[in-house]
C-alpha cells in the first residue's frame, strides 16, 4: 500500500467511477493503484500483530477476556493509513515501520497535511542500521479552526534516496455530533 500510486497510467489524477465523475479521493482509491514492481522492493512496512486485529474486532463486537474496560478507537492500529473520523483537538497516533530495505538508511518525514489541520511527526527522521530495523514514531495532528467539517486529506511519506512509502491521512475537523440532541 505504500508504494501505491494516485495518479493514472498517463500521470493524472484518478477519477472516481461515480456520475458525475470526480477527482478520486482516498475513500475512492484507498492507498492507491498497487505497483506490484515497487511492492517487491517496499524498503518500509507497517506490521501489525494478528492479535491486535483480534482484540479489536472480538472487544468491538463481545466482550471476552483480553478486552479492557475501554477500547482505543481503531486509528490506533499500526495500519499503513491514518483516519480520524473526529478531530475536535490535538490527537497523537503513533505508528511503527520496520526496514526491510537496505540495512543502513535514513528516511525523513514529507507531510502533505489535510486543510485546516497541522500534522507534526515526531521523529522527523527515521535512522535504520544493523541494530535498528523497527522505529516508532507519533503523527500529531491538531485542528487549526473550529468547524463542523468533511473529510479533508492529506499525505505523509517516508523518502530515502531509494524508496518513497506513502500513507494516506483523512480527517474530519468536528465541534459537535451530527445527531440530534435527545434531551
Amino acid at each position: 500500500m505504500g508504494k501505491a500510486s494516485t495518479k493514472d497510467e498517463h500521470g493524472m489524477p484518478m477519477l472516481a467511477e461515480a456520475l458525475p465523475r470526480k477527482v478520486a479521493d482516498p475513500f475512492d482509491y484507498g492507498g492507491g493503484n498497487i505497483n506490484p514492481n515497487a511492492a517487491a522492493d517496499p524498503g518500509l512496512v507497517y506490521d501489525i500483530d494478528p492479535r491486535d486485529y483480534s482484540k479489536f474486532f472480538a472487544c468491538t463486537i463481545q466482550k471476552y477476556a483480553i478486552c479492557n474496560i475501554s477500547i482505543s478507537p481503531a486509528y490506533h492500529l499500526n495500519l499503513p493509513s491514518i483516519a480520524i473520523p473526529e478531530l475536535r483537538g490535538p490527537i497523537k497516533v503513533q505508528r511503527a515501520v520496520t526496514n526491510v530495505g537496505e540495512v543502513d538508511a535514513v528516511y525523513r518525514a514529507d507531510i502533505q497535511s489535510p486543510p485546516g489541520v497541522r500534522i507534526k511527526v515526531d521523529p522527523p527522521t527515521l535512522v535504520f542500521n544493523a541494530t535498528t530495523k523497527v522505529h516508532a514514531f507519533k503523527v500529531s495532528m491538531t485542528p487549526l479552526w473550529k468547524v463542523q467539517g468533511d473529510y479533508t486529506f492529506g499525505s505523509l511519506t517516508w523518502r530515502n534516496e531509494h524508496h518513497s512509502v506513502r500513507i494516506p491521512l483523512a480527517v474530519r475537523i468536528t465541534i459537535q455530533d451530527f445527531y440530534a440532541d435527545v434531551a
